[in-house]
């Protein structure tokens, strides 16, 4: 995010972020989010870094490429990325034992994303989870195989999304107790969505609720 963003600009970028978590989290897991399996980003732009974060805060591992040398500084700066690397096999190396593990992690390839998604075709890496658009060919090749094409989904009935600047430190327990146990996906946005927003977002709590709980968490900051 820009480091002179305004509040509503630093919101709206939440929000693009949000929905596309949200689009994802409909294969949620309790306990590891969706660990285990492997987001195709493409072209680390605005939209492949949103994604990226999406990621991050679900659980799943990433995989993205631009050969944009400014774009590659900026991701690693704001933490969009943990790894930077040179090659689809210095990538995958990482994602494997990540994905193993189940852990979130973030790898970004330094090269134009159609020749990283040419050579994930020809070597067989099966993504579980698409950015559109794609080449077409690897997007039928890719669905194929299991994938899903990610879209931001609409806020639930009766929410709206919510930022609350400089939140004090007690503001996650207290969403938390607000927010219903069954609701795993904001459950987990709540407690892991700063930590890989940016250095804009990170005194910024975020989440979509009702107006009265709004007003609730906003009375009591």
């Amino acid at each position: 995010m820009d480091s002179t963003a305004s509040l509503s600009e630093v919101k709206s970028e939440i929000e693009l972020v949000y929905r596309l978590y949200r689009g994802l989290a409909r294969d949620l897991d309790v306990d590891v989010g969706l660990g285990g399996k492997l987001v195709w980003a493409g072209e680390l732009d605005a939209e492949g870094c949103r994604l990226v974060r999406a990621a991050n805060i679900s659980g799943a591992a990433s995989l993205s490429a631009t050969a944009d040398a400014a774009a590659q500084r900026l991701a690693i700066r704001d933490g969009v990325i943990d790894f930077l690397v040179t090659s689809l096999s210095e990538a995958l190396r990482i994602l494997k034992n990540e994905i193993r593990k189940r852990n979130a992690v973030a790898v970004g390839v330094a090269g134009a994303p159609e020749f990283i998604q040419a050579e994930m075709m020809e070597r067989g890496v099966a993504p579980d989870v698409l950015r559109p658009p794609a080449l077409q060919d690897a997007v039928e090749l890719f669905l194929r195989q299991g994938a899903c094409v990610v879209a931001p989904a609409p806020l639930q009935d009766g929410r709206e999304f919510f930022v609350f600047p400089n939140a004090p430190t007690d503001f996650d327990a207290r969403a938390l107790a607000m927010t219903p146990e069954a609701d795993y996906a904001m459950r987990r946005w709540i407690r892991l969505s700063p930590r890989y927003l940016g250095p804009q977002a990170r005194r910024v709590r975020s989440l979509a609720c009702d107006g009265e709980t709004a007003e609730k968490l906003k009375a009591e900051s």
